[in-house]
């Protein structure tokens, strides 16, 4: 079994695992979050390319004319719409949207639990394998930049900083995973530190 196909095995079998939901606020236990709130339903694609024998995730950089999180490193996906079929159907959608990704070229491995972020969606993490031959096209008023970032670097907890900034009156606590010149925090560093978690 090759590297590339030992990893997606572990993949898969991870996936099948019970977790728990995670949340923009697991560092911060101080925060306290009204009961109640209501959550947007939002997917994202976590897709995994094969990259000679090495299995790559592909994220982008959101566009600095964006007005909601510009120049973010973030996986491609959004909130749910009414003609989705499902969280997954949103996330391929979305993903089809923002980076030209062909539905028929994804192959989905299964779900992470959800994630809760600031900004009040509940997002659900979709893992899926891309099809060899993708080439991206950024929908240029969203997506600046599309790359990708070996999995290995991503599922290597020693890669993952804690860090902090001011928020709403007080220190906000967040998980960061850089790689090269990318600055990738918040809600993706946490998705992605919770997949590393499962994996080791």
């Amino acid at each position: 079994m090759s590297k590339a196909s030992k990893h997606i095995a572990d993949i898969e079998a991870a996936l099948k695992s019970h977790g728990t939901a995670s949340s923009d606020f697991d560092l911060n236990p101080g925060i306290s979050l009204p009961h109640g709130r209501f959550l947007r339903e939002a997917a994202v694609l976590i897709p995994l390319i094969a990259v000679q024998e090495s299995i790559h995730v592909i994220l982008t950089k959101r566009s600095s004319a964006l007005k909601h999180h510009p120049g973010q490193i973030a996986f491609p996906g959004g909130k749910k719409d009414p003609q989705d079929a499902d969280l997954i159907a949103c996330a391929l959608r979305e993903s089809h949207e923002e980076i030209g990704l062909p539905h028929t070229q994804v192959n989905v491995l299964g779900a992470l639990p959800s994630h809760e972020t600031v900004t009040g969606f509940d997002v659900t993490p979709i893992v899926g394998i891309i099809e060899p031959g993708f080439r991206p096209r950024p929908e240029e008023n969203e997506v600046a930049e599309v790359f990708s970032v070996p999995l290995t670097h991503l599922i290597n907890t020693d890669h993952f900083l804690v860090e902090g900034r001011h928020w709403r009156g007080s220190q906000r606590h967040f998980y960061t995973v850089p790689y090269g010149p990318y600055y990738i925090w918040g809600a993706t560093a946490r998705i992605l530190r919770a997949l590393a978690e499962r994996l080791t």
